[in-house]
C-alpha cells in the first residue's frame, strides 16, 4: 500500500470500499478480491482488503477502536498496545504535575498508538515521522478517534526536533532494519546517540525501548520501568528527569513494584515454588518478590523462589511441589508414569535441556496433568514436579 492508495481510502469512495472489504473478512482472498473488483479498480481493491486485514489483526492491541483506525504492517507490529499506552500517558501526567496539560513532542510517532493515548489524556502533541505514509496514517487515526484538534503530525526527522521547546519528549525509535527486528540500540532509527541527545535536552523524557535492552544502555539517572500485560513482558520505558532506579508494572491491574535493595537468601525447596512475573525478573526485582512471599532462591542466579506457605501476590505464579529429583530422564519418566501424568507444561531456567525433545522422550501416557520445572538447585541440575495452582 502506497501513499496514493491510502489517500484514496480516505475518500467517500474509498471508505465504501473499505467497509465492503471489512464485511468480507474471513472469506477466501481470491473470492473477496473478485467481489470488490466488480465495483473498484485493482489498486483500491488491494488497499481496502489489506487495510481490512490489518484492522482485524489490530483488535488484539486496540480493541473495538481498531475498526475505525488505519494501519501499516510494520506500524501495527511496533505499535503500543492501547492499555500500555494509556498507562504511560497517565504516568506522564503525574510526573509533569504542574496543573496544566503538558505540551509533548513525539519524535518518532509511527501510526500514532502513543500520541493517541497522550492526546486522550489531555496532552497537546506535536508528532513527527520520516515516512509520509506513516504520517498520513497517524493523522487519519487522530481524526478517526476525534482527537485531531490536539494533535499535529508532520513529516520530519527526529534529529531536528527541539525537545527544549516542550514540556515532555516522547520517543519510540524504530527497532526494525531491512533484515527485520533489531535488538541493538545502535541500529535503532534514529540511532541511539541521536536519541540520547534528544533526551539530554528535554525537561522530562519518556523513551520506549525493547524489554531486552542491555542495561549498559540505560542512561545514568534514568528510571527504567518494565511493563507486563497479562503475564507477558511487552516493553520497557526509560524516564529521565525523575531520578533513577528500577520498577516493574503489571497491567491491567496497575500493580507497581520498585527496587528497594532486597536480597533473597538461598535455600532448599519448600512446599511451593513461585515463578516471578517477567517484568520483575527484567527489572532485577526477584529479591523484592521473594520478600513478598517469604521465600528463598533455589539457586542464587535463577529466578525461582521456594517457600513454605501460600501467599497471594500478583507478582508470581505459585505451584505446589509434589517431588524434587536430580535431573534424569529415566527417573523423571518413571515418576510421571507412576502419577499417570499424560500432559505436562514444561518450564525451565538455568537448564540446557531441549523442551520439545524432552517432551518426546518422556513418552507420556495418562489422564493427569502436571507442571515440571527444569532448573538448578545449588548448581545441580534438578527437576520439580508440581501441581499447577491459580496465579498467586
Amino acid at each position: 500500500m502506497d501513499l496514493d492508495a491510502f489517500t484514496e481510502l480516505l475518500t467517500p469512495r474509498g471508505r465504501r470500499a473499505l467497509a465492503e472489504a471489512g464485511e468480507l473478512a474471513g472469506a477466501d482472498p481470491v473470492a473477496a478480491a473478485t467481489t470488490l473488483r466488480r465495483s473498484y479498480d485493482a489498486a483500491l481493491t488491494s488497499a481496502a482488503l489489506t487495510q481490512a486485514g490489518l484492522r482485524e489483526r489490530a483488535r488484539a492491541k486496540f480493541g473495538a477502536e481498531a475498526g475505525l483506525m488505519y494501519f501499516t504492517p510494520h506500524g501495527l507490529e511496533q505499535s503500543t498496545r492501547a492499555e500500555v499506552a494509556a498507562h504511560r500517558a497517565l504516568r506522564l501526567l503525574d510526573l509533569h504535575d504542574d496543573g496544566s496539560p503538558p505540551r509533548v513532542v513525539d519524535a518518532c510517532c509511527g501510526i500514532g498508538g502513543d500520541l493517541l493515548a497522550l492526546a486522550r489524556a489531555g496532552c497537546a502533541v506535536d508528532a513527527v515521522d520520516t515516512d509520509p505514509l506513516t504520517v498520513a496514517v497517524a493523522r487519519a487515526n487522530a481524526e478517526a478517534l476525534g482527537l485531531g484538534d490536539r494533535v499535529r503530525v508532520t513529516v520530519a526527522d527526529a534529529a531536528g526536533v527541539r525537545p527544549e521547546d516542550y514540556d515532555v519528549l516522547f520517543a519510540d525509535p524504530a527497532r526494525r532494519t531491512g533484515k527485520g527486528r533489531t535488538f541493538d540500540p545502535m541500529a535503532y532509527s534514529p540511532p541511539w546517540p541521536v536519541v540520547l541527545d534528544l533526551v539530554g535536552r528535554a525537561r522530562l523524557a519518556c523513551l520506549k525501548v525493547a524489554p531486552g535492552i542491555p542495561y549498559s544502555y540505560i542512561p545514568e539517572g534514568a528510571q527504567a520501568e518494565w511493563v507486563s500485560y497479562k503475564g507477558e513482558v511487552k516493553e520497557a520505558t526509560l524516564w529521565s528527569g525523575q531520578g533513577g532506579g528500577r520498577r516493574a508494572t503489571l497491567l491491567p491491574g496497575g500493580h507497581t513494584l520498585s527496587a528497594m535493595g532486597a536480597e533473597a537468601p538461598t535455600g532448599p525447596p519448600g512446599r511451593y515454588v513461585y515463578e516471578p512475573d517477567g517484568a520483575a525478573v527484567r527489572a532485577h526485582l526477584v529479591g523484592e518478590v521473594a520478600e513478598l512471599v517469604g521465600g528463598r532462591l533455589l539457586d542464587p542466579m535463577i529466578a525461582y523462589i521456594a517457600a513454605d506457605d501460600p501467599v497471594e501476590t500478583p507478582w508470581a505464579t505459585r505451584y505446589e511441589v509434589e517431588d524434587v529429583l536430580p535431573f534424569s530422564l529415566k527417573k523423571l519418566r518413571a515418576a510421571l508414569r507412576e502419577r499417570k501424568i499424560g500432559n505436562v507444561t514444561i518450564k525451565k531456567r538455568g537448564s540446557a535441556v531441549d523442551i520439545e525433545r524432552l517432551r518426546s522422550d518422556l513418552r507420556l501416557n495418562g489422564e493427569n496433568a502436571a507442571v515440571i520445572i527444569l532448573t538448578r538447585i545449588t548448581d545441580k541440575p534438578s527437576v520439580l514436579i508440581c501441581r499447577p495452582l491459580s496465579p498467586a
